[in-house]
């Protein structure tokens, strides 16, 4: 959002000044960014500092919660002011990907290699591009001294330093993304091999779409994949029985908030009668009384008229007793519940064309991964391995081969004019905030001067934010519910697919349209009628705009690291929103334990576009690489403490979110190279406009080539490993006996690497960046990944029921109310669970009698995490 926000401020400067490059590039403009921006990010971090301390849950609560597992917990930290940053700054950014998520550990890497390629940048082009560029003689003044547009054309012999700088920086920037992708395939092979993710259910089943109906059938199914499968699911048509599920629960929830009512009004009555909150009443009520007749117990103080009532239709329906319809509908739904759920077991109802078939070993599941297996085109794919139950989205798994084209196809079409035309619904919102000045040059706005002046000021104000903060809050719900709609499966699939949309977006929209100062209809609408002009439409805007991306930077690297440490609107709502909103045991419990996470296809865009606006600023404007590395190392360290001591991973991609943004690095080699060319051409030096079409071409068959030579590793894994690994198991297996001394002191622990001696010795930084194939490689790598982090095992029930649709298996849920001095939640207790499971243990009523729960002890409703 605030990228946006941003990007529409650099347009409006722009069409103002759209040919004054002084004003464009000053330092008073850099200044008056800097100096406010910089200011409030101090209060933020020092808010921060205050409420650490104070308010541990939101700012550490990955050092507590129960409903982690120990293994999964990070160490707490000092509570002194500043102390905690050495602790925290001797943390390795692998404890991410051995107590998280591979994505985490990924992403951190990406922003710190692109702080990496940010300061190399810096070194590159500062010592080379500013003296040349400072004595230009272009006529440019203030931060234009240091751009290339003040380079005096024409075919000025300076521009060969720009040339060959950007070849410089350019090769390093293509070795630095083949580097990287080595480093993926390997640390992606460690952690997907090593036994704890081996052995899991996901990592041994595949999941085959687009199944024609002859091979749903149980015979056939073990017919085709043989003695290595070792159980199946065919998905069926679970409409009816979602629809029935959702009902009962309903009906559940409904019964326990009405119960809590019950409590709660008898006690309020209670207290206002003079009796303490934990004071015992001789109410009569013990272990046989509680058996007796219904709300017997209540209505010593809870007179009828208020017992909890509703309407069976909105307003007009008949009002009934919620407790007593609530019991009477579930002796209903649960028996027609559970005998659908038999029906689906017995597999008595359609199939909808998606099986998961899990397999004994994950050899023989990568085996059918990546093996043809129909013979017919876009049958029995695409396939899936590794997905987690809680991942899948069972509504897509009934697409049929010849609709999820289609789908895919209209989805593609849609985003691409949501990108194109975004730009009208942000114009009618820039137009909202203008109307103060328009009103006085259009006359058929006059009529505005006699709208009250309240009114007029909530209209030019207040509404276009709203409007603005709504539109952004919007944007990445239509593109998951594109990627969604498109036929995605999996959640992670969905975040892949929208990491692409929103990337599409972002180069579009905040950089691309933004940079040429106009709207994205427009701007095509000019390369339409004269093709020609795009690449000089372009590279005459770039060197204008820099100073505008300076301040950019500014504001995401200050607002967004600052932000991040404060956390203020997850404190609200925490804090604020959960006293009024929270009034159960089980909200105030699932608020307790629930860590915010991270949607991967819409952080990632974020940051890869600042490092692609530097990448295409590096000949053009090298000061960006100063505030760009400054900038995406603060929100490196932001993210980093939030990884480590806050954030949970929801969604797991198996770290392919992380080509995917090395991918989107390029976009930026071309678009920098590109422009040059358009630069050149307008200053007419032929010869430098020469040498960057070579390099472009370089470019783009060393892409071409790393492309083909990576691809078949980015999301599968070889036989060969496979192997590797079996041997290095059962080396380390005698190592940990010492039956071959080759490890005396090892750590016994479950949770430690491996016990096997360096495969080589500690390279210097050079050797290590310029060899990642031998220093960064499998049997390296390997050592960061804990090899028996939890104990991977699974009950008979889970393991059989494991891949069946959530309502095939979801029982009725256990309701949860306080327990009262009175014994009402004993009565309604005993009568309540004749229908429904219900408890009220660990919770109960304070002084004040509001609801609290025992948060040192499990509570009832706590569900052990299953590693799937």
């Amino acid at each position: 959002m605030e990228s946006f926000r941003a990007a529409n401020l650099l347009r409006r400067q722009s069409s103002n000044n759209p040919t004054s490059s002084k004003s464009d590039s000053s330092i008073s403009g850099l200044l008056s960014t800097l100096i406010p921006i910089l200011l409030i990010s101090v209060i933020y971090f020092t808010l921060f500092l205050i409420f650490r301390k104070r308010y541990r849950r939101q700012y550490e609560p990955r050092s507590f919660l129960s409903s982690l597992r120990e293994q999964e917990r990070t160490p707490s930290l000092p509570n002194g002011l500043f102390g905690w940053i050495g602790q925290f700054s001797k943390t390795p950014d692998s404890y991410v990907l051995n107590h998280q998520s591979i994505d985490g550990f990924l992403f951190l890497r990406f922003l710190k290699i692109s702080c990496i390629i940010c300061a190399v940048g810096c070194c590159i082009t500062f010592p080379i591009l500013w003296p040349v560029y400072g004595t230009g003689k272009g006529g440019q003044s203030g931060l234009g001294l240091l751009t290339l547009g003040n380079v005096a054309p024409p075919n000025n012999p300076r521009l060969y330093a720009a040339t060959f700088v950007a070849w410089a920086f350019y090769g390093f920037v293509w070795l630095m993304i083949a580097r990287e992708t080595i480093y993926y395939i390997n640390i992606r092979q460690a952690y997907l091999l090593s036994p704890l993710y081996a052995n899991r259910m996901s990592s041994r089943t595949v999941l085959f779409t687009s199944v024609p109906t002859e091979f749903l059938e149980g015979p056939m199914i073990r017919r085709l994949f043989g003695d290595r499968m070792k159980n199946f699911w065919v998905a069926t048509d679970c409409q009816e029985i979602e629809k029935l599920v959702k009902e009962r629960n309903k009906v559940a929830m409904k019964l326990e908030g009405a119960e809590i009512k019950l409590i709660q009004t008898a006690n309020k009555l209670r207290m206002k009668k003079g009796g303490g909150a934990h004071e015992e009443e001789n109410t009569g009520i013990d272990g046989d009384d509680a058996h007796g007749e219904s709300g017997s117990a209540a209505s010593r103080w809870v007179p009828p008229n208020k017992r909890p009532t509703h309407r069976l239709k909105f307003l007009i329906g008949k009002k009934v007793d919620t407790i007593n319809w609530c019991r009477s509908e579930m002796q209903r739904l649960e028996p027609l519940v559970q005998a659908e759920q038999a029906k689906h077991r017995a597999q008595e109802h359609e199939a909808v064309g998606s099986i998961f078939v899990e397999y004994y070993t994950q050899a023989d599941a990568q085996a059918a991964y990546q093996t043809t297996t129909h013979h017919l085109p876009l049958r029995m794919a695409p396939r899936y391995v590794g997905i987690n139950p809680g991942d899948v989205i069972w509504d897509n798994l009934r697409i049929k081969w010849w609709e999820r084209v289609l789908r895919y196809a209209a989805t593609i079409a849609f985003v691409c004019v949501l990108i194109i035309f975004w730009a009208v619904p942000v114009a009618f919102v820039g137009f909202l905030s203008n109307i103060d000045k328009l009103r006085e040059s259009v006359s058929w706005l006059h009529w505005l001067y006699s709208v009250p002046t309240v009114i007029f000021g909530v209209i030019s104000g207040l509404l276009p934010s709203i409007l603005m903060a709504v539109l952004m809050a919007l944007l990445p719900i239509i593109l998951r519910l594109m990627a969604k709609w498109g036929g995605c499966p999996s959640t992670a699939a969905v975040e892949l697919r929208t990491q692409n949309f929103y990337f599409a977006f972002q180069v579009v929209q905040v950089f691309l349209v933004a940079t040429i100062s106009s709207a994205a209809s427009a701007a095509i609408s000019t390369i339409l009628s004269n093709p020609s002009s795009a690449v000089n439409l372009l590279a005459e805007k770039l060197p204008l705009a820099s100073n505008f991306y300076i301040n950019y930077f500014i504001l995401q690297g200050l607002t967004i690291a600052s932000g991040g440490f404060l956390q203020l609107v997850g404190l609200i709502l925490f804090y604020v929103l959960g006293r009024i909103l929270d009034n159960s045991p089980r909200k105030m419990y699932k608020r307790w334990i629930s860590l915010s996470g991270l949607g991967w296809g819409t952080v990632f865009p974020v940051y890869t576009l600042i490092i692609l606006i530097a990448v295409v600023y590096c000949s053009i404007a090298p000061l960006i690489f100063g505030f760009a590395t400054i900038g995406i190392w603060l929100i490196y360290m932001a993210n980093r403490y939030l990884l480590i001591y806050v954030y949970n991973a929801d969604i797991d991609t198996k770290g392919l979110v992380y080509p995917r943004a090395l991918g989107h690095l390029t976009v930026g080699i071309y678009i920098g190279e590109i422009c040059l060319i358009g630069l050149f051409g307008i200053n007419q030096a032929p010869g430098p406009t020469i040498l960057m079409f070579i390099f472009l071409v370089f470019s783009v068959l060393f892409h071409v080539s790393l492309r083909n030579a990576v691809g078949p590793l980015l999301d599968t894994l070889p036989k060969s490993l496979e192997v590797e690994e079996e041997h290095l198991l059962a080396l380390e297996k005698r190592a940990a006996t010492n039956e071959y001394g080759m490890a005396k002191d090892i750590d016994g622990s479950a949770s430690g690497p491996t016990s096997l001696p360096p495969p080589h010795k500690k390279p210097n930084m050079i050797q290590k960046w310029l060899r990642p194939d031998l220093y960064t490689d499998y049997h390296t790598l390997r050592r960061l990944v804990h090899r028996d982090f939890a104990d991977i095992g699974y009950a008979p029930e889970v393991e059989k029921n494991a891949y069946y649709n959530p309502a095939i298996t979801s029982d009725a849920p256990l309701l949860w109310i306080p327990r009262d001095p009175m014994g009402i939640s004993r009565q309604e207790v005993a009568h309540t669970s004749k229908v429904i499971p219900i408890t009220d243990e660990g919770a109960f009523f304070d002084d004040k009698g509001k609801i609290q729960w025992e948060q040192d002890t499990r509570p009832p409703i706590y569900e052990e995490k299953v590693y799937y």
